[in-house]
């Protein structure tokens, strides 16, 4: 008995030892499988991430922590590119949102040649901002989105938008937003931004500015209005008309406003281009294949005549609805694959940011009717509409403009 009461403080001093031990290894594995977590919530996933090291930036911990290795990956072509837009938060913002940090964290799992912006990178486009927030603004964008992909070598093809650097003229001529615009090619053309392209013409980058990757001319002009001055209009002929270009297997136009609307909010003067019909035209003279735009915060890959229009989605805040469409706003990232030999050229794969679940292209509608003029899913002709449905358009618009 006497033994007995010996041995029962030791029996329970190991007992507790085996108890903490055991505590202490559950609690390390806990904390090695919270390093990005992702609930379902319905729409969009949202990313619960363990607590940043102070040696860690936020975007670093972001990319840290993104499930790379589960991004789907389609058939590759002779070219990929990744087209991201309006990337912007709430006026004056300095932050991103979680779907900006997880798109650019799985970009490089995707290896694309080059990444295309639709432009609104930043949250500026208030004249109560102090001028001091547009600096802040830019370099919030390089933590978050430059400089990753810097680092990952992948080169960075870009407009501005209205909310970077608007090119709209106030009542005496000058720009309305000159603070946006001083800041924006402060920003731009300092070496240690470097893109990454291989410009042909930058005299007036970042606005207005020609460059060339894997035997594709690109051209980019400043869309951040809806008008292009006549003297941009002739360096954009000029441009197209250039041995370099012609000479190229594929010319890619990059603007902000979309030539068409095709959203909720934006079907109106002053949110499309000016004389879309003319615009059009041109570019279809020179066989520019396809013109990428953003602003309208939907995603539709359409086509209007010979001329491809890729509407992409946007990343930051604001989702928009199609027009006559119940289907629900998101948030989206799309894969451009270009095959040289196939005569469509370029294959898309579209993603919900928050799901990565790939956007059927039977999914959208066969066409949508904006203010000023129809446009037709990249996968339907004019001809192929039922007569109910040109009717839809011929009704609302007239004849002119819903043409093929």
């Amino acid at each position: 008995m006497n033994g007995l009461r010996r041995s029962l403080p030791q029996l329970l001093l190991s007992s507790v030892i085996g108890l903490c031990l055991v505590l202490v290894l559950h609690a390390c594995q806990f904390s090695n499988n919270m390093g990005a977590v992702y609930i379902d919530t319905g729409t969009e996933s949202t990313a619960l991430r363990s607590p940043t090291p102070s040696t860690l930036s936020t975007p670093s911990t972001a990319i840290a922590s993104a499930p790379t290795s589960s991004a789907p990956n389609p058939p590759r072509g002779d070219v990929r590119l990744v087209v991201i837009s309006d990337l912007n938060d709430a006026y004056g913002s300095t932050d991103y949102s979680p779907e900006v940090d997880k798109a650019i964290a799985l970009i490089p799992g995707w290896n694309p040649d080059l990444v295309i912006c639709g432009g609104d990178m930043i949250a500026g486009q208030k004249t109560t901002l102090p001028a001091s927030r547009f600096p802040e603004m830019w370099s919030a964008f390089d933590d978050h989105i430059a400089a990753p992909l810097r680092r990952a070598r992948i080169p960075y093809g870009f407009t501005v938008g209205n909310h970077d650097a608007s090119s709209a003229r106030s009542v005496n001529g000058g720009f309305a937003f000159e603070r946006e615009r001083a800041a924006t090619a402060q920003f731009w053309q300092d070496p240690a931004h470097s893109p990454g392209v291989q410009f042909i013409d930058s005299a007036e980058y970042p606005f207005y500015y020609t460059f060339e990757q894997n035997g594709i001319f690109f051209l980019v002009w400043d869309g951040s209005s809806s008008r292009i001055p006549a003297d941009k209009l002739a360096w954009v002929e000029r441009s197209l008309a250039s041995e370099r270009a012609q000479s190229a297997q594929m010319r890619v136009l990059v603007g902000h406003l979309p030539l068409y609307a095709v959203s909720v909010g934006r079907n109106q003067p002053g949110e499309v281009m000016d004389n879309a019909d003319q615009l059009r035209s041109l570019l279809e003279r020179y066989h520019v294949h396809t013109y990428i735009s953003g602003h309208a915060h939907a995603y539709y890959p359409a086509h209007r005549g010979n001329l491809q229009l890729l509407h992409s989605g946007l990343l930051g805040s604001g989702s928009r609805s199609l027009l006559d469409s119940s289907l629900p706003p998101g948030k989206t990232i799309t894969l451009v694959d270009i095959n040289f030999s196939s005569p469509e050229l370029t294959t898309y794969t579209t993603y919900d940011i928050g799901t990565l679940q790939p956007i059927p292209l039977e999914r959208l509608p066969r066409f949508l009717a904006g203010h000023n003029g129809i446009v037709m899913r990249r996968d339907v002709e004019w001809n192929s509409l039922t007569a109910s449905e040109k009717a839809v358009c011929v009704n609302r618009l007239g004849t002119q403009r819903c043409s093929a």
